[in-house]
């Protein structure tokens, strides 16, 4: 890491006095940055920040509650009536709510009901369901849901930074591809460049026909094109894999022309994505985010379930409250003052709890299915996956070979071409063949590194 930002602090100060030095950004390096500073996997951190909000919102439906009510009416120097109630309410988990209570009235018209000591009267009691939302209720339904939108969340999270670490990895790879691409070409043209200068030598002392000069000038003027395009690409690559790089405080960093890719990166990208042997062997489908994800959201739909199905009982709720005129005498509260009361309420025909039970239970089955899928599908994906590594080893060992063969006959026809047994025209159909052998070869390379971060992506581990 350090490492790194020395090569940016070097490139952006006026003091590097060796332009041409280049500097190397390794692939681990770069990932690294991206998962540290990139603005989108900080905004995936934002995710659990929700979650932990939406927990402490729902632990503050069993906050302690303090409330004042005062009322009070007065018209032509007559006190109608003076009305205080304050009480103070501390909700439980089942269902069951302490609350202590003061009232204080007094006025002429004041309704009889509501006549109390001259003193005011304390009350402390109890309330609580007996049938609906005695064993779950909303605040307790909310509360669990949120403890596991929580865990949801931080396997949402995971899923965010393994897509942006892989879309990363696609950018660098193709950033690597256009570097490779540029020094071919530039390889080649140096070649179709010696050769030019060479027959022009051989021209003017009559050893080679003019018309040789002119094709050896074509072709190299077929590759600066080349070259020059390839450069382009690079450019474009390079100022894409600049999106990915940030420093702290959200600080855009332009890469100098100077930093180039690893051109030995296939030694670290299975350490770098962990997707060793070994980490592809010990992969369990059930610790995949997705599968997490789901089986979390399938939890607090339980959770939903439960309640629905709860809202069939009939609402029964109870409420006794002691009376006292004396709080500070603790023998005061006792069974012969009271105030109670029983509120019942149950509709006859229950279509709409029997409806949401029913779009509970359709829920469930719905994220089932869900679940079954995601795993067959992150199997088969993963299976296929492999295979396709498998092949790609074998094809690029087959390329290797004819990359081999290519470079003997183009030796071969330079020789025979030296000795004046051969062409010109046939010595750059030779190398333009091993030219598009190891342009295919650089192709190759990249889709099995891409195949790789596709594999990374649908194992969908951390790094």
């Amino acid at each position: 890491m350090k490492r790194l930002i020395t090569i940016f602090l070097f490139s952006f100060s006026s003091m590097l006095c060796a332009q041409e030095e280049r500097s190397v950004l390794r692939f681990d390096e770069y990932l690294a940055f991206v998962k540290k500073y990139h603005p989108i996997a900080k905004q995936a951190q934002l995710v659990i920040s929700e979650s932990e909000a939406k927990l402490l919102k729902a632990r503050g439906a069993f906050d302690p509650k303090l409330t004042l009510d005062y009322d009070r009416k007065k018209f032509k120097g007559t006190t109608y009536y003076d009305k205080l109630n304050t009480s103070f309410k501390i909700p439980t988990w089942y269902g069951i709510a302490l609350k202590a209570n003061f009232e204080e009235t007094d006025g002429v018209y004041l309704n009889p009901e509501k006549t109390l000591p001259q003193d005011g009267l304390y009350s402390a009691g109890i309330s609580f369901s007996v049938a609906q939302g005695l064993i779950i209720n909303k605040r307790m339904a909310s509360l669990k849901q949120a403890k596991f939108f929580k865990q949801q969340a931080q396997a949402d999270r995971d899923i965010l930074v393994n897509n942006i670490i892989y879309q990363a990895s696609l950018v660098y790879f193709n950033w690597l591809k256009t570097y490779n691409e540029v020094n071919l070409y530039k390889e080649f043209l140096s070649n179709a460049q010696l050769r030019f200068n060479g027959i022009k030598q051989n021209v003017e002392v009559g050893e080679n026909a003019a018309i040789d000069l002119v094709e050896a000038r074509i072709v190299v003027n077929e590759r600066a094109l080349l070259q020059e395009k390839a450069k382009v690409k690079f450019m474009k690559a390079t100022l894409e894999l600049s999106n990915y790089l940030w420093l702290e405080n959200n600080i855009p960093i332009e890469l100098q022309e100077n930093v180039i890719p690893n051109v030995n990166s296939e030694e670290s990208i299975d350490d770098s994505l962990n997707i060793s042997e070994l980490a592809i062997y010990d992969f369990n489908i059930e610790t995949h985010p997705k599968v997490k994800s789901l089986s979390y959201k399938y939890e607090s739909l339980k959770i939903e379930k439960r309640l629905k199905a709860n809202m069939l009982l009939p609402k029964i709720d109870l409420q006794y409250n002691f009376l006292s005129q004396t709080p500070e005498v603790t023998n005061s509260f006792n069974t012969a003052n009271y105030k109670s009361a029983v509120t019942m309420r149950f509709p006859l025909f229950l279509r709409k709890e029997r409806g949401d039970l029913k779009l509970a239970k359709l829920k469930m089955q719905n994220t089932t299915l869900d679940i079954t899928v995601s795993k067959l599908r992150i199997k088969n994906k993963v299976d296929a996956i492999k295979n396709e590594l498998q092949s790609y080893t074998i094809q690029n060992d087959l390329t290797d070979k004819m990359i081999q063969d290519y470079e003997q006959l183009v030796a071969a026809e330079e020789r025979k071409f030296t000795l004046g047994e051969s062409s010109l025209f046939l010595v750059n159909s030779r190398e333009r063949k091993l030219m598009d052998a190891r342009l295919k070869a650089i192709i190759l390379e990249n889709n099995y590194f891409e195949t790789k971060a596709n594999l990374f992506n649908n194992l969908a581990v951390s790094i």
